[in-house]
């Protein structure tokens, strides 16, 4: 990756708030994808293009404040966690995987108990997608960088 070049100042100042608005409309894709169009992996591969445009605009070193590259790994693994987790708990229950209905949550309807699990998994998936793409790029960036 090219270092960064001071005399382009336009352009990073607009991939920020490029990066800013794709970032929010990707935690609404998120938010509301257990009951429209979208969900955790269109959210979570929004919220990987805002952090790629903010690699490419400003370089690896300058955007670690956005998402670290040593972290790509813990937040991918707590996305697959998430996911994982709530699955295994309504096995435990007696149902079967990720069948929303048997976990026992008390004062819920089952109606609500499907909505706010969906939208802890689609978060969960968010993350996973999100860090997955981010760490792909990494690697084929410090790839080519050692080469």
């Amino acid at each position: 990756m090219k270092k960064r070049d001071d005399s382009c100042p336009i352009i990073r100042y607009s991939c920020r708030l490029v990066a800013r608005i794709i970032q929010v409309f990707g935690v609404y894709v998120i938010l509301h994808g257990h009951y429209s169009p979208g969900g955790g992996f269109q959210g979570g591969a929004l919220l990987a293009v805002a952090v790629v445009l903010l690699r490419i605009a400003e370089g690896r070193d300058s955007t670690k404040r956005e998402m670290p590259s040593e972290s790509v790994i813990l937040i991918g693994s707590i996305g697959v966690l998430i996911y994982a987790s709530i699955g295994l708990s309504t096995i435990l229950v007696g149902g079967k995987f990720l069948e929303y209905g048997s976990l026992p949550l008390p004062g819920v309807d089952p109606a609500d108990r499907h909505y706010w699990v969906i939208l802890v998994i689609e978060i969960g998936v968010g993350l996973a997608v999100m860090a997955t793409l981010v760490g792909i790029f990494d690697s084929l960036v410090h790839r080519k960088e050692k080469a």
